[in-house]
């Protein structure tokens, strides 16, 4: 066996979630990106991520920073709101409904990313450590098609004001590629390119991998087929105070250790009904990891399972909620169709496995040992997240 279904009890999440939301206040989530007048991606997918996966613990909220005249086919124009009126969405909605997490996305112009940068220093420099939003960016700048939609002044304002105010970006690959000045074709150079990319300012970085790496690489390349072909799967890379969140014991490592990077891999599915995937896994990630922090006291209290969603457990989920809804995926207009939204994923198959060898030659985790095991060993430990297995040896090994 070669690798590990990541997986937080999904049978019972859902329940739990609605156990959980019953009286309660929910937690407020920020999406700050465009408008898809074709429903199917920005804020319309991103506020559809955030209610149905939260099951009513969320609470959506949208400051608009551009508006797109589009249907399943393309988009045919775009306007971009005064940057003023912007401010004053985002100034009306924090002296009121003040959020847990905040996901970014399409910033179109060097304004628009300079003012969402200074708003996001001046609420992150306001806040206690316990109470400061986490940030998830979306850096929407190709797209999926391999497209340029922004240009360098915007793409420059986006990295130096906004990245460093980000609990965690989300680049594509072609937006990895974009933001490296390179291609991105073999995992060892996705790993590289996460470092490069960490060292711009922010927490964390996910780079998705909904693009094969042989993508503009072609079969004659030197990409092992086995790495890439066939599978839909994201790099997660940690700085090292981010990756002390939610561990159990701050100085020894554990296998989702994201400082140490980690795969996520799914099936990938032979399918173009994808409009909207990329917005709709970092609302998911923000709506995640505030759904996590909405269970755990201002003290670090921890109220039952869901209090132990940090931003590993985030990312498992909200790529699970993805792979459910691309799963579901059909034509709806005359071009290709929309992620759906299915609400909190259910199925094992959903979850990504995490590989525990990269490649034949070059193991990615070493070896591990349960959190609750009293065994003096250097062996990593098994954080948060609970793997289904098929062999009794490895139930004997966790």
């Amino acid at each position: 066996m070669k690798n590990l279904r990541a997986l937080l009890c999904p049978c019972l999440l859902p329940l739990l979630l609605n156990a959980m939301t019953l009286g309660r206040k929910p937690a407020v989530v920020y999406t700050i990106a465009g408008s898809d007048s074709g429903g199917g991606a920005g804020i319309q997918a991103d506020l559809k991520a955030i209610h149905t996966l939260s099951a009513g613990a969320c609470h959506g909220c949208s400051a608009i920073t551009c508006l797109t005249a589009q249907n399943s086919r393309g988009v045919t124009q775009v306007h971009s709101p005064p940057v003023a009126f912007l401010r004053e969405q985002l100034s009306v909605l924090e002296g009121d409904l003040f959020p847990s997490s905040i996901k970014v996305g399409m910033l179109g112009t060097e304004e628009l990313a300079t003012e969402v940068g200074g708003w996001l220093e001046k609420i992150k420099g306001e806040t206690s450590t316990t109470t400061t939003p986490l940030v998830v960016v979306d850096p929407v700048m190709i797209s999926t098609s391999g497209h340029k939609l922004i240009d360098d002044q915007a793409k420059a304002a986006m990295v130096e004001r906004v990245f460093p105010h980000a609990d965690v970006v989300t680049p594509n690959k072609f937006e990895a590629e974009e933001l490296l000045g390179r291609k991105l074709t073999t995992p060892e150079e996705v790993e590289q390119g996460a470092r490069e990319i960490l060292a711009m300012g922010p927490g964390a970085v996910l780079i998705k991998g909904g693009h094969s790496l042989q993508e503009e690489h072609g079969k004659s390349g030197s990409v092992d087929e086995s790495n890439s072909l066939g599978y839909a799967q994201d790099f997660l890379l940690m700085s090292d105070e981010s990756s002390q969140e939610g561990k159990p014991v701050k100085d020894r490592p554990r296998l989702c250790d994201g400082s140490r990077g980690v795969w996520m891999r799914n099936d990938r599915y032979d399918t173009i009904h994808t409009h909207g995937t990329g917005c709709t896994l970092s609302s998911a990630i923000a709506t995640a990891w505030a759904i996590g922090r909405r269970e755990r006291d201002g003290d670090g209290q921890k109220r039952g399972v869901l209090s132990s969603m940090h931003l590993v457990d985030a990312c498992c989920i909200a790529k699970a909620y993805v792979n459910a809804g691309i799963a579901r995926g059909v034509q709806i207009g005359q071009g290709p169709g929309p992620v759906v939204h299915t609400g909190f994923p259910s199925l094992s198959e959903n979850f990504p496995t995490i590989p525990l060898s990269n490649s034949e030659t070059a193991p990615a985790f070493l070896p591990m040992r349960a959190f609750s095991s009293d065994e003096k060993t250097t062996a990593v430990e098994l954080g948060s997240i609970l793997p289904i297995v098929d062999t009794v040896e490895w139930v004997e090994k966790l």
